[in-house]
């Protein structure tokens, strides 16, 4: 726990405040949860998109404890040059973490999400203006449709095993977010969690059956 008035501790304030700007863009009212990485001087800054992911960026300097605060007003701090913690919203966190620890699955380029990314979002542009097969729908279930279609699939190739499907939420949130950059992004698992993590951060989200960890080939769908 940390006391009244305590410093964040983040010393990475560029880092932290892109990563604060962009969540707050898409959900003035996002919580942020600050948990020091042990042993590296760094603090991994967590929080939930609207669309239902977790993303993640590590930031250098040494957070207090694993603290939950307002996104926006921790902003407001770092920007003012502060170094205070704003008031503490650790009821306010309900969403579980992956576990620490993940494998490798498959490599995908940067540039190939970005284009799927891109995709999604025309064709939702021109579901709203001109509807589907003829009918007008709802920009709200379109979007959620369009968010749960699977954007990859990554199969074993080795030993049969469960694809690792990666939902075009998991893309929506490394591409908007700014995760991706002119690097790759690796698909990675852990137990039922499924990760994009890029050079500059990650996105997490469960899936609903466990994930196969062997060698594999990848299948964009668009």
């Amino acid at each position: 726990m940390t006391g009244p008035g305590a410093g964040h501790g983040l010393t990475g304030v560029a880092d932290a405040g892109a990563f604060l700007a962009r969540l707050v863009r898409f959900d003035p009212a996002a919580l942020v949860r600050l948990r020091p990485v042990p042993g590296t001087g760094r603090t991994a800054l967590w929080a939930r998109l609207p669309w239902g992911v977790l993303v993640v960026r590590t930031v250098p300097g040494g957070a207090p404890g694993d603290a939950t605060v307002a996104a926006g007003e921790l902003l407001t701090e770092l920007s003012a040059g502060g170094a205070t913690l704003p008031r503490r919203r650790d009821d306010g966190w309900r969403w579980p973490l992956p576990p620490p620890a993940s494998r490798a699955v498959e490599v995908l380029p940067g540039a190939e999400l970005r284009r799927i990314a891109d995709a999604a979002a025309g064709t939702l542009r021109e579901a709203v203006t001109h509807g589907v097969a003829g009918r007008a729908v709802g920009q709200r279930a379109l979007r959620d449709a369009l968010l749960d279609h699977v954007a990859v699939v990554v199969t074993p190739d080795e030993e049969p095993g469960t694809p690792v499907e990666v939902s075009q939420r998991l893309v929506q949130g490394v591409v908007r977010m700014g995760f991706v950059g002119t690097g790759d992004v690796q698909v990675r698992a852990v137990g039922r969690w499924v990760g994009l993590v890029g050079p500059y951060g990650a996105a997490w989200s469960r899936t609903v059956a466990d994930l196969a960890l062997t060698p594999t080939r990848i299948h964009p769908n668009g």
